[in-house]
């Protein structure tokens, strides 16, 4: 196999390979370590790069493994995380100049959790600052652009995630998810990414935007590859006051199962079109994946979407609320460190009210109620992930942004289950991204509707021109 063949495997497909002894941890890790060093200097998706760490436990990976020491479909597989997991002795930033040198004594539970399955760390990813904001210009380290054309984001914030994942710099990460941070840099690089109910996995030792909106995940090139690494990570830890104690199922034992008779959702109106709605080229590829579904047998049903469109307003009051509190005293004695993107939007926590969050706590009670009604009616619900595909860097515009539905903002005030998964291209080559929601804790429906769709279609098989 060439380097390229080798780095673009799924994990199932290297898992499987290292079994048969086709090639070897230390190979999959260098293979994953030349291509860095070939081609991550005009995407700048790694922040930091461990690689005699990672060489040495490919090494210990390979000795386990060919011993019959055999830790599970992870064990010998390279991955990378998010820059604000913890990791021990590693350096951990945020992509900001706050923690640009702080260098953990602990690693994350999810983190820890990775380690004791196996895999091998690679390095560091980066990020928007603080998971905050879009990508900085005025950070300590560049923003990261996007394997399927460099001109253009990749949505956030776990934007070096979807980028490393995209361009087959390693083989699964871990991303955070308060707003749409897991969903909106897999659809935008055309890779999987999926939002676990809220509390299915520790965010212990995960640096918090917002306490009770973030969810930690798995992000990686098939649907299967993040059901295995959600049964790695999923599980109750008592050192994350919000975890849950919850029963954990075999996420792979329902993927083949197929969505015959399927009831999904479709709250299109009075939220597709809000303000200035869905980019047509988006709408037309969605559509597509909508009659792909229906011919694999699933029944749509046409939800009201206001409920939906009103979620922004409430999530955002309590994002930037609890970004505040928790950055509060760092951004009064030293608010120069900060990035200019998350200066704003912290003064906006400032001027927030304790009625203003209130309201948005009272609204998001709302929403909640609204949800589990529908869910009484369907099994899933179906949008794009994002509205629009990826801006080039030169025409961004926050402003306009807001504009557009938010697909994803719903799902975490509401804690639910979300999966983006690849569904087609703009006439740019541009990628749009699917979104499947379920009931809490209903992960296994989300992988098997995202499964059933991927096996039917081409869009995961593609690979940037890098």
């Amino acid at each position: 196999m060439t380097t390229s063949e080798l780095c673009y495997l799924t994990i199932t497909e290297a898992a499987a390979g290292l079994r048969a002894k086709r090639f070897s941890p230390v190979e999959l890790t260098k293979a994953c370590l030349e291509r860095i060093e070939s081609i991550d200097g005009k995407l700048h998706s790694f922040i930091t790069v461990t690689g005699a760490l990672a060489l040495e436990q490919a090494r210990q990976a390979e000795q386990a493994l060919y011993s019959g020491k055999d830790r599970g479909p992870l064990h010998g597989i390279p991955i990378a995380l998010k820059d604000l997991y913890a990791t021990k002795g590693i350096r951990t930033t945020c992509h900001s100049a706050v923690l640009e040198n702080w260098i953990p004594d602990h690693d994350a539970t999810a983190t820890a959790t990775l380690a004791e399955a196996g895999t091998i760390l690679l390095g560091k990813l980066g990020m928007h600052e603080f998971a905050f904001g879009g990508p900085s210009v005025d950070a300590p380290f560049p923003a990261v652009r996007n394997p399927w054309n460099i001109a253009h984001v990749t949505g956030g914030s776990s934007s070096g995630s979807g980028a490393a994942l995209a361009a087959g710099l390693c083989y699964g990460a871990l991303g955070s998810d308060t707003g749409g941070s897991i969903r909106n840099p897999a659809a935008h690089c055309s890779i999987v990414g999926i939002k676990p109910t809220y509390g299915r996995v520790s965010r212990h030792g995960v640096v918090p935007l917002s306490w009770s909106l973030d969810h930690a995940g798995p992000m990686a090139r098939s649907v299967e590859d993040c059901a295995i690494m959600l049964q790695a990570l999923a599980g109750y830890d008592a050192r994350d006051p919000a975890s849950a104690h919850a029963r954990v199922p075999d996420f792979r034992s329902a993927l083949k199962d197929g969505i015959k008779g399927l009831r999904i959702g479709l709250p299109r109106a009075n939220w597709f079109d809000e303000n200035l709605g869905v980019a047509p080229e988006t709408y037309s590829v969605f559509n597509d994946a909508l009659k792909t579904l229906m011919a694999l047998g699933a029944e749509v049903i046409e939800l009201d979407g206001k409920p939906f469109s009103l979620a922004r307003k409430a999530n955002q009051t309590i994002l930037i609320a609890e970004a505040y509190a928790y950055h509060e005293k760092t951004y009064q004695s030293t608010p120069e460190k900060f990035g200019s993107t998350v200066r704003r939007r912290m003064l906006e926590g400032a001027f927030l009210s304790a009625a203003d969050y209130i309201t948005a706590q009272r609204a998001r009670a709302a929403l909640n109620e609204r949800m589990l009604a529908n869910f009484a009616r369907v099994e899933v619900i179906l949008t794009p992930t994002v509205a629009r595909p990826p801006d080039a860097f030169d025409s961004l515009d926050p402003n306009e942004q807001n504009l557009r539905p938010s697909f994803t903002n719903p799902f975490n005030l509401t804690g639910l289950p979300a999966i983006s998964v690849p569904c087609g291209f703009t006439g740019s080559n541009l990628p749009v991204g699917l979104q499947i929601v379920a009931p809490a804790f209903e992960e296994t429906t989300c992988f098997r509707t995202a499964y059933a769709y991927e096996q039917a279609t081409e869009w995961h098989r593609r690979n940037p021109a890098l």
